[in-house]
């Protein structure tokens, strides 16, 4: 106990020290110091360049977290088969596909993208996954049996989409 009470009081000490030296020192550096801010003239043009660049900036976030997000597709049914074609370069796109309940899917990847992470599909509610060659036509089938929406990602989960399933007459 007497040996913790000694140990914190060091500490103590020590930082009252370097507390006091640090103020002796700064003072020795700034003896005219003020508590008033003091003003920093810039250019008319430097002032208006951080404030254009700061409007871009919010610009560019605004579209690519509102309004760069790839629109849904709804799959072409041809002979009973729901049919779309997905290309696969940096993400998918359409990321959002549209079929019905019931009727079997047809997903055509295209892998245009070399990076290793986009070498795999996986549709973990359908318990798929398929490997995309590059540059070539890779389909997946599957029907899904009830509505909902159902994430398809890359083999490292970074890229992802969703296949929207709904009723029949919806």
């Amino acid at each position: 106990m007497f040996n913790q009470k000694i140990s914190w009081g060091s500490v103590a000490g020590i930082g009252f020290l370097l507390s006091v030296a640090s103020g002796v020192k700064a003072a020795e550096m700034h003896p005219k110091q003020t508590a008033q801010f003091q003003q920093i003239e810039q250019p008319l043009a430097a002032k208006a360049g951080v404030t254009l660049g700061g409007l871009g900036l919010i610009g560019l976030e605004l579209w690519w977290f509102v309004f760069s997000k790839s629109k849904s597709r709804q799959a072409e049914s041809n002979q009973g088969v729901q049919e779309l074609t997905i290309i696969v370069d940096g993400g998918y796109e359409p990321a959002r596909v549209i079929v019905s309940a019931g009727k079997l899917v047809r997903l055509n990847f295209m892998r245009r993208d070399r990076s290793s992470c986009l070498e795999k599909v996986v549709l973990p509610d359908f318990h798929i996954a398929q490997d995309l060659a590059l540059d070539r036509v890779t389909s997946v089938e599957f029907t899904p049996k009830q509505p909902g929406n159902y994430a398809f990602t890359c083999g490292m989960n970074m890229f992802r989409g969703v296949i929207e399933v709904q009723n029949e007459g919806v």
